[in-house]
């Protein structure tokens, strides 16, 4: 008879209270359930869906910025994942996990797998070093686009391409400390499951340096301006919903797995991250109501669930929902007053980088202190935080992280930035800042030359020259000047309105006053349009008494619905209106106009 194989029952799950103290039990059969492709596949899916949350930036960003930057600032998003993810994947995971200590990885930074890649295809250890790679690079590109929100509107496209290489330094240092195996602060015992400390608190103090060194838009705190208005609400609020998703793939995805016990770690991370973003709402829905007259302010909603979402990263595994309900509406009262803050201080920080994901980032290492428990199920935490009565040690560890990162990436974010500034200037020219970075960067609505000055419009026809070295009044009147002709040239007073990124309808002209315009046959626009552009670079305008115009609708183009679409005739002097409106009707005649140039919006 073969003898009984020995069973190593450390290995096996714990047995249920009624068999522990009994020797009555038999072992039928070993199993070890596979567990490397399980969690490599629930890794890889959270890293696909926290890249989302580049679309999700764009929008936020481009949604509160002015609309002649919106495009400019999308592109600034996948910059950052080309740019910064090149880098990240050259040298920036080798720093933040090599583990060559041969080479010199130590407690500070690591050393080891630069440029990614594995020549054993057959092991195991390839997926889960893939895998790993995937889900940290969606994190280090996310922390250099926060940073882009801080510098929108007034940053060189050239060099911001520069500073999202180079960002990655700023950010895999930090993550070896908290997250390295041999990492000084994780040694010590620092809980930042997903990245509050290491992606947040890091992107917002870059921010915070950025915008400083920087300095504000032009206009932006001179006295008795307002903050400018949000290029499209509705794609910021757009922007909200897709980051929202993104982070339930950021704080799930963190437990890197779903094997034995992790999965119970990544619902429990489900449910405190969404109570966190309820109780953030909701504070900043009161917060809004009570400081601004009984208004429900969009920033105070988009910033006050951003805030709680920061907050909430550092603990999410381990808070219970009660806990994370606290948190995050401390993390959303945080955010909101920070915004207000920063702007009495006159810091311009256009989407809020720095109380949203600093400041919030700060009280969400500190709670990992003031909530956190003892970890059994994948030890994530080994101290218990003071509610629990482990004292202050815990705290006084989170409270050393926040002193450290904030310390590197103020230091690391300010010499990067610096030597970028002195060498080759941060910050656009003033007539570009004024012209807007659509424009100017991308040709949209038109195009500038940068060399001659040459500013055209869609069409290649010249509006006007613009020189350097002249005032911002000087820059903004021959701005308003060709704007103002531009739209008084136009056929119609409706005028077509802009369009969002997703096609939502924006116009400098509400409907309503379309329709009152119409009613009494008078446009704010006088009767001043542009007519050329001549040798002294100047627009020359021409009053032109043109006689009051009878309008009527006719189908034209195939619209048969009677929209308001620049669907109108004129009725001439010395014709008839109504074979004019036959005629135009049976050709199909084109819109006489279709510009559609980027305003230049409040200075």
């Amino acid at each position: 008879m073969e003898p009984i194989p020995t069973i190593d029952t450390t290995l096996l799950q714990p047995l249920p209270p009624y068999l522990q103290n009994s020797s009555n039990w038999t072992v039928l059969e070993e199993h070890h359930p596979p567990t490397k492709w399980d969690d490599a596949t629930w890794i890889l899916t959270s890293a696909f869906i926290i890249f989302t949350m580049q679309s999700g930036f764009g929008l936020l960003e481009s949604g509160s910025v002015s609309q002649k930057n919106e495009v400019n600032i999308m592109v600034k998003n996948a910059i950052d994942v080309l740019f910064g993810g090149v880098s990240y994947w050259m040298f920036g995971y080798g720093l933040s996990f090599g583990m060559d200590v041969a080479g010199g990885s130590n407690y500070f930074v690591g050393v080891g797998d630069f440029f990614v890649d594995a020549s054993n295809t057959t092991s195991d250890e390839v997926g889960n070093l893939f895998a790993h790679f995937f889900f940290h690079a969606s994190f280090a590109t996310t922390a250099t686009t926060i940073v882009s929100g801080a510098m929108a509107e007034r940053t060189k496209l050239e060099i911001y391409i520069i500073f999202s290489f180079l960002n990655t330094v700023v950010y895999c240092i930090p993550a070896h400390w908290m997250w390295g195996d041999n990492g000084w602060l994780k040694i010590m015992g620092v809980v930042d499951i997903a990245g509050a400390g290491s992606v947040h608190m890091v992107g917002g103090v870059t921010g915070l340096v950025a915008t400083l060194l920087l300095k504000p838009r032009t206009g932006r705190f001179i006295d008795g301006a307002e903050a400018p208005p949000m290029g499209s609400a509705t794609n910021a609020i757009f922007g909200l919903f897709m980051l929202w998703w993104g982070w339930l793939g950021f704080n799930c995805g963190s437990t890197y797995g779903v094997t034995n016990f992790k999965w119970i770690l990544a619902a429990r991370s489900a449910v405190a991250t969404i109570t966190a973003s309820m109780g953030g709402g909701i504070a900043a829905i009161f917060l809004s109501y009570v400081t601004k007259r009984k208004k429900f302010e969009v920033n105070y909603i988009i910033n006050g669930v951003l805030g709680a979402l920061v907050a909430i990263s550092a603990l999410c595994a381990l808070a219970k929902p009660w806990q994370g309900l606290v948190i995050g509406m401390v993390g959303a009262v945080i955010a909101c007053v920070g915004c207000m803050v920063t702007e009495k201080l006159g810091i311009d920080d256009p989407v809020g980088v720095v109380p949203v994901h600093a400041l919030s980032a700060v009280w969400g290492l500190l709670a990992v202190g003031v909530f956190g428990e003892e970890d059994t199920l994948d030890e994530l935490n080994g101290m218990k935080g003071l509610m629990a009565g482990g004292g202050f040690a815990l705290l006084g560890v989170q409270a050393l992280a926040c002193v450290a990162i904030i310390a590197w990436s103020a230091v690391t974010s300010f010499i990067i930035l610096y030597a970028l500034d002195v060498t080759v200037g941060l910050r656009v020219p003033l007539h570009e800042e004024l012209l807007g970075a659509d424009i100017v960067e991308h040709s949209l609505n038109g195009s500038y030359d940068k060399t001659t000055g040459k500013w055209c419009d869609h069409h290649g026809n010249l509006l006007t020259i613009i020189k350097e070295g002249l005032s911002v009044d000087e820059y903004m009147k021959t701005i308003r000047e060709v704007h103002e002709g531009l739209r008084r040239s136009d056929d119609s007073t409706a005028s077509p309105g802009k369009r969002s990124a997703f096609g939502f309808r924006r116009s400098d002209v509400s409907e309503t006053d379309v329709r009152s315009m119409q009613k009494t046959n008078h446009s704010p626009l006088g009767n001043t349009s542009i007519d050329r552009v001549d040798d002294e670079s100047t627009p020359v305008h021409v009053n032109r008494d043109r006689p009051k115009l009878k309008c009527r609708r006719v189908a034209s183009n195939g619209n048969n619905r009677g929209r308001r679409d620049r669907s109108w005739t004129e009725k001439k002097p010395g014709t008839n209106e109504d074979s004019e409106a036959r005629r135009r009707a049976g050709k199909g005649l084109e819109r006489t106009s279709s510009r559609d140039h980027t305003i230049i919006g409040h200075i």
